[in-house]
């Protein structure tokens, strides 16, 4: 298997008034190309936080470190931000977990689409115009020609994310970040996110960093799979070693919240007026 990323001895801190936090600590993780790889874990467990830091989106109070992290044959880790800025969105891109307030509201979808377009790629208005009518298409969205005129606010959550992958593939990346790129959808459309994803990483041979919180999304969109807890990494390995031989008791603890047929779900009974006196 072919190595698209490999990062190693990851830490992401935050500095606040009295201490230093982790958000982050010793990560290491590698992705082939082609595959997906699946980052699990509850909120707080550094998950997101190792993925902004990898395309360098920590926020300003935040701190990257890590022995290296490398990209396609290049390591970023020693890259000078302008040179970073030139493979952020053109080789490597994100879909963030919440469109709604990723999207810029006050720019039309189709300028949004396009400024990646003649930044990355050189094409001029029309050209940009027209490629980005295609991506819409490609994603799914009816009615392209008009979407392009419209502003985040008038799309559902549905097309949004849907217009946020389409920005996110513009330039044909190699590698595609996916924080929670359903959490804030319904179930239906949840589905129909995840099918398109994995139809465009078919086409366009891409390897994808999926960051959910979802063990069934992990099961149904990942070659392999890393267990995150407290800023560390607990466990990784092939997603059917891990779905079938979990070895950390955290990872034992996730596969047993997921809800089953076979076993009846833990019913709160309230106590009685006996026991609360």
């Amino acid at each position: 298997m072919e190595t698209l990323l490999q990062v190693e001895n990851l830490n992401v801190t935050f500095r606040t008034e009295d201490e230093i936090i982790y958000a982050a600590r010793e990560v290491s993780f590698s992705v082939g190309r082609g595959r997906t790889l699946g980052i699990v874990g509850e909120s707080g467990s550094g998950k997101s936080a190792s993925c902004q830091a990898i395309m360098g989106l920590t926020p300003g109070n935040g701190v990257t470190q890590a022995d290296r992290i490398v990209f396609d044959g290049t390591d970023i880790n020693t890259l000078a931000e302008s040179k970073l800025e030139k493979i952020r969105g053109r080789d490597m891109a994100m879909v963030f977990q919440d469109p709604m307030t990723s999207l810029n509201p006050v720019h039309t979808i189709g300028r949004q689409i396009a400024e990646s377009l003649r930044l990355h790629r050189g094409m001029n208005r029309e050209a940009a115009r027209v490629e980005a009518q295609n991506l819409l298409d490609l994603v799914g969205i009816p009615e392209p020609v008009q979407r392009l005129k419209e502003y985040p606010h008038q799309l559902s959550g549905g097309m949004c994310q849907r217009a946020m992958i389409a920005m996110a593939l513009a330039c044909r990346p190699s590698l595609l970040f996916a924080d929670e790129p359903t959490t804030a959808l319904d179930v239906t459309v949840q589905a129909q996110i995840l099918d398109l994803m994995k139809r465009l990483q078919g086409e366009f041979g891409m390897s994808i960093v999926l960051v959910t919180h979802d063990l069934g999304v992990i099961a149904e969109m990942a070659d392999d799979v890393t267990v995150m807890r407290y800023g560390q990494v607990v466990e990784a390995g092939p997603v059917g070693r891990i779905f079938g031989n979990p070895q950390h008791e955290y990872t034992r603890e996730l596969l047993d919240r997921i809800p089953r047929l076979d076993r009846p779900s833990p019913v709160y009974e309230p106590p009685s007026r006996e026991q609360v006196a």
